[in-house]
């Protein structure tokens, strides 16, 4: 999705915290328009998660889609709507047996733990309707002079996305049974772009991540070259990484982003601290909100090098 330029407010994972979503708004000098929020002279591009783990999931999905409807926003698709889509989708020709299986998003104790402050908070019809918008989400756009996607641009795997979707439909089961098949090209392009590029770890090494599970892989910092690195020099995102080398051939098939690209802008890595850019061209606006972090947005003006005094941010529990 291309559109013209323009001056952005790029606002990262929300999680359903409406309060901070409102506040952060106010922040950046938008007022009440409608359900949505609007400002003269500038557009918010929201990175996608906009549901589970948070208090008021169904006011920020009401909010973020007004504005986009509005064309006060765009927003792209994160794994979280990904999943819930997966979630709520059976599989073409099973019965209704209740069974796991029938899902392409297994209903499986750890599924429903990330799942559930959602399905507590929204009534079926209303999840239905949320579900159809994500739907129409893109993975990716371009916006005049940056580029926006939930976890990591690749091209490759951004027109591997795109041809799927344009072949088979907007997330269907057709498209969601080629995305679930494990050993398929649109699987890994859905893992890269939504997730963000990993390496396995050697055998026997293992991590806990921030939501306190088991991983076999690290992900990586794609926007940078990894030849002749350790995992934990390469490892994009908190936590206790091993310090092992990483085989030159396991990059062969990530797509580091190229340092003259225009700026691009992603979310979920739950990251801490003070905002600032991870390169020059590539900025996180997850600042871990739903883990008492900080809802953050980056202003962007035109600019093609990044600067951390363009970072706005609230803290987890502001009230506007």
């Amino acid at each position: 999705m291309k559109c013209s330029m323009a001056n952005y407010d790029i606002i990262g994972d929300i999680h359903g915290h409406a309060g901070e979503l409102r506040a952060l708004l106010d922040e950046l000098g938008y007022g009440r328009h409608g359900r949505g929020y609007r400002h003269a002279e500038r557009k918010v591009v929201f990175v996608g998660d906009f549901v589970d783990r948070g208090p008021a999931i169904g006011e920020v999905v009401a909010i973020a889609r007004a504005m986009v409807d509005a064309g006060d926003a765009l927003a792209v698709m994160g794994n979280h709507e990904y999943n819930a889509i997966a979630f709520h989708t059976r599989r073409p020709g099973n019965p209704s047996s209740g069974k796991t299986s029938e899902w392409f998003r297994p209903h499986s104790q750890k599924n429903l733990r990330q799942h559930q402050a959602t399905l507590d908070q929204m009534s079926p019809d209303e999840l239905a309707d949320a579900i159809g918008w994500f739907q129409t989400l893109p993975v990716a756009i371009e916006v005049g002079g940056i580029r926006v996607a939930h976890a990591s641009w690749q091209t490759r795997d951004i027109d591997c996305i795109h041809e799927a979707l344009a072949n088979v439909g907007r997330f269907t089961p057709e498209f969601l049974a080629m995305s679930e098949d494990a050993g398929s090209d649109l699987n890994a392009a859905i893992e890269n772009v939504l997730k963000g590029p990993e390496l396995g770890l050697p055998a026997g090494y293992w991590i806990v991540d921030k939501a306190g599970h088991r991983r076999d892989s690290a992900r990586i910092k794609w926007y940078e070259d990894g030849t002749g690195r350790t995992f934990r020099q390469h490892h994009l995102g908190s936590g206790e990484v091993p310090d092992l080398a990483i085989e030159g051939s396991d990059l062969a098939a990530v797509e580091t982003y190229p340092a003259g690209a225009v700026p691009v802008f992603v979310g979920h890595y739950w990251l801490t601290g003070t905002p600032m850019p991870l390169a020059a061209n590539v900025a996180c606006t997850d600042y871990s909100v739903a883990k008492g972090g900080k809802l953050v947005a980056y202003r962007w003006d035109g600019e093609a090098e990044l600067r951390a005094e363009k970072f706005c941010w609230v803290s987890e529990g502001a009230r506007h």
